[in-house]
């Protein structure tokens, strides 16, 4: 996410960090670096402009020019300023309105509108604990409708069935007077995109907000569409009273441009972030944690609150405890690893919450691998539970057999149980360590810190001197 606006700012402040003092010269180049960042990230100029006039003010000021580490200064004030210009802090749904509160979603065709109302229900019921009912407005696009109806099973959500000979704000209505008879208290609307803003639409969709009275009016959008995102938000602003926003695919978004544009130009608030396709993967959008992303500082807290919410506790638990003991480790156990962290959005996203992980080279993140760990469950799944907790019995005619129920060739078979042997061993090493000296024998005396470097890193099997990692 932001990999290139991550990659240019980090440079450009590296630079800075180092340096015994600051003139003016050496703030004006780095501005300059900065002002070209930010453009190439596909942010508003107004913005830009704005954002650098900020930070060079404050980088003159007294109190960097005489701090001792005037480098680390600067940064802190990059730091606010993205900070500033992306909200300051979260903004919730207004949940406390008279239930049902009724949330409408408006967007562009193709903005993943339809998901947005899936990912939200589900949401709201695991984290709010609330009961949601979910209805498509989109007469125009039966695949809509049936779209909503399948995501709603998916995400055990209240559905109210549509049909495209019928008006929207009749629609709208009998679902509202539906979710009060079954006390349900969200009713989220999915309405009509089109493949640009046009009369016809904004017509329909104040109608329909005028008919529902919406507590929140969310607009939905592309952030990969950059600062256009920003003005397309901009134009449904002026046509209704928008309390949020809704950045979709930003996982696939290597600028950002959206993310520093929208709150700027609307004067909306981003309330939450897609990143990825699954009807788990929307956050909470927080500025300060983005910001800290963006200068490659990571995200700590969000990996902790994924860790909290989607975790199996019991199964970590147990694991745990095998981990204490240094046996009892199996095939099983490493599956479930796996499963839970794609349940917290692949390796890809837990990464792109660590600290420093911007200074990894590609050749190392490209090994680590959302596909890989799929073929590796696959391999696992194609084993009977005896081969899964005793893999030593797993020879020739079994590997034959478990390579072809995966479609995965033999020698795929062969590095699973090399990579596994490789961890168990590092498990008895580390039985009844603690954490630091854990850390020390995944790395060196620096921790993590030897990831990707002979002989250190990961644990043996999973990169450095133990070969490919398994994921």
């Amino acid at each position: 996410m932001f990999e290139n606006l991550t990659d240019r700012l980090g440079g450009v402040l590296d630079k800075l960090r180092g340096q015994g003092r600051l003139t003016e010269e050496n703030i004006k180049d780095t501005m300059r670096e900065v002002r070209r960042a930010l453009l190439e990230a596909d942010v508003a100029l107004p913005v830009v402009k704005e954002f650098v006039d900020q930070v060079r003010e404050q980088a003159l000021g007294e109190e960097v020019m005489r701090s001792l580490t005037p480098g680390q200064v600067l940064v802190k004030i990059v730091n606010d300023e993205l900070v500033r210009i992306m909200g300051e802090s979260n903004e919730g749904l207004n949940l406390s309105a008279q239930p049902p509160v009724v949330v409408m979603m408006a967007g562009l065709q193709g903005s993943g509108k339809t998901t947005s109302v899936a990912k939200l229900a589900r949401f709201l019921k695991e984290r709010h604990k609330k009961k949601v009912m979910v209805v498509s407005c989109d007469v125009y696009r039966p695949a809509a409708i049936d779209q909503l109806r399948t995501l709603a099973s998916e995400v055990e959500a209240e559905f109210f069935p549509s049909t495209t000979d019928q008006k929207p704000e009749k629609i709208a209505n009998a679902a509202l007077k539906e979710a009060k008879r079954r006390f349900c208290d969200v009713l989220i609307v999915d309405t009509a995109g089109r493949l640009h803003v046009d009369e016809e639409m904004m017509g329909e969709i104040k109608a329909l907000h005028k008919a529902t009275s919406p507590t929140e009016t969310l607009f939905v959008v592309d952030s990969m569409t950059g600062q256009d995102a920003a003005n397309t938000a901009k134009a449904f602003d002026e046509a209704l009273p928008l309390t949020g926003i809704i950045l979709t695919k930003a996982d696939g978004d290597s600028r950002g441009g959206a993310a520093l544009s929208i709150r700027h130009i609307t004067g909306k608030p981003i309330k939450f972030i897609g990143v990825g396709e699954k009807t788990t993967a929307l956050d909470p959008f927080h500025p300060e944690r983005m910001a800290s992303r963006i200068l490659g500082m990571g995200d700590v807290l969000s990996l902790v609150e994924e860790m909290q919410s989607k975790v199996d506790h019991e199964k970590a638990e147990k694991f745990a405890k095998k981990m204490q003991k240094g046996k009892g480790f199996d095939l099983a156990d490493f599956k479930d690893q796996m499963e839970q962290m794609a349940n917290m959005g692949g390796v890809g996203s837990m990464m792109d919450k660590l600290p420093g992980m911007g200074k990894i080279p590609d050749s190392v993140k490209n090994q680590i691998n959302d596909k890989e760990f799929n073929r590796l469950i696959a391999i696992i799944n194609s084993m009977t539970p005896h081969e899964r907790r005793f893999p030593a019995v797993i020879k020739g005619s079994r590997k034959r057999r478990i390579a072809a129920g995966s479609g995965t060739q033999v020698q795929d078979v062969n590095k699973l149980l090399k990579q596994f042997t490789q961890m168990q061993k590092m498990m008895k090493k580390m039985k009844g360590q603690g954490m630091a000296k854990m850390l020390k024998g995944m790395g060196g005396p620096g921790g993590m810190g030897g990831i990707g470097g002979p002989g250190g890193g990961m644990p043996p099997g999973m990169g450095g001197g133990g070969g490919r990692f398994p994921f």
